[in-house]
């Protein structure tokens, strides 16, 4: 049985703790929080579970006591990277094993370099711990699940990975508009489609799956397209988004090879349907990932997940990316001390108590 603490409940958090809560290899025996009405709630109530004896706290300590096995980092390090680096690397260094969605940096350890590098092999080393990142996308629908796929298809030609999503379901506005743009003016990039955002947190999709087929690309490519709102709509819990700023996007992450795109990470993004109809839409309606081989055969595995605790399309990604960091903790907490990426842990699997 691991002890393990989870710090955040968000949305990651929320289906995070019920994951722990679920797989009987685990034991839940803290919970961080940083809203002050939360503090002594139980969590079993944060999540929508029974109450489970365990109240939530502000203090941050709870994590890094000398009994917890593994720390479930579900605190968002989108607009606060310097405070969740401080908050990991601290858990490593008191011992504690870390699972997290929130560090793209560690998505594909091999490229760690510099100080970074440095500040997470010292924190390992001191601490004998481990730390695997990962979620959906970034995450296991892009790199477990297109390597998995790609065992059943011969003469391999491209192997494509894409999300088609309406942001108008991501109950995080500070995200939705200020991190990925929406509403905002068509002369200004968002953070989330700069260059250094595409390499950091996709490209590492594009170099796990490249790694796990055993090809050497000769170079990785970007390409970004925006449009904007033909129409000011209303979201609910975000406010309104005018007509002119931005409403849709694509972009794609190419690992060439020769000068072929073999390994694609594609987006299709939009806080309206009704903009750039004419981009690929989700059949369902509103969210889906999918994989696409092109082999013999070609191969199309289309994704759409629920969440029965909690409603919406958002929802159920959040909790497979949760689930995803959840489930790799009994193999996080017996690998070697240091990062690990995906192809450093054994294929994941279910925990069940039938």
């Amino acid at each position: 049985m691991r002890n393990v603490v989870v710090w955040g409940t968000g949305n990651v958090g929320r289906p995070a703790l019920r994951a722990v809560l679920s797989d009987p290899r685990l034991q839940l025996v803290g919970c961080v929080v940083s809203d002050p009405a939360k503090e002594g709630r139980d969590a079993g109530e944060l999540c929508g579970l029974p109450p489970v004896g365990v109240a939530a706290t502000r203090d941050t300590a709870v994590a890094r006591a000398a009994d917890v096995d593994c720390v479930v980092y579900a605190a968002t390090g989108d607009t606060r990277p310097l405070e969740a680096l401080e908050d990991v690397t601290g858990c490593l260094r008191a011992g504690a094993n870390v699972v997290s969605t929130s560090l793209y940096g560690l998505l594909y350890p091999p490229a760690l370099a510099g100080p970074i590098a440095d500040q997470f092999a010292e924190a390992c080393k001191e601490g004998s711990s481990s730390i695997f990142v990962s979620g959906i996308d970034p995450g296991w629908a892009l790199d477990v699940l297109p390597l998995l796929l790609s065992g059943v298809v011969a003469d391999l030609q491209e192997v494509r990975s894409q999300e088609v999503f309406n942001y108008a379901l991501y109950d995080q506005p500070d995200v939705v508009r200020n991190v990925i743009g929406f509403g905002g003016s068509m002369d200004e990039l968002p953070a989330m489609l700069n260059e250094f955002a595409l390499r950091s947190v996709w490209e590492p999709m594009v170099r796990t799956v490249a790694d796990g087929l055993g090809v050497s690309l000769d170079r990785v490519e970007t390409e970004v397209e925006r449009r904007p709102l033909e129409r000011s709509i209303e979201v609910s819990g975000m406010g309104r988004f005018e007509a002119g700023t931005q409403g849709a996007f694509r972009f794609e992450v190419r690992g060439i090879v020769g000068e072929a795109p073999r390994i694609v990470v594609e987006h299709v993004t939009r806080i309206d349907d009704a903009c750039a109809p004419e981009w690929t839409q989700s059949p369902g309606g509103q969210s889906m990932h999918r994989v696409l081989l092109r082999g013999r055969p070609s191969l199309t595995v289309d994704l759409h997940s629920e969440d029965p605790s909690e409603p919406g399309a958002g929802a159920g990604g959040n909790a497979t990316a949760a689930n995803r960091v959840v489930l790799a903790i009994p193999d996080v907490c017996a690998a070697p001390p240091g990062p690990l990426g995906v192809l450093d842990l054994p294929t994941p699997r279910a925990a069940v108590r039938w």
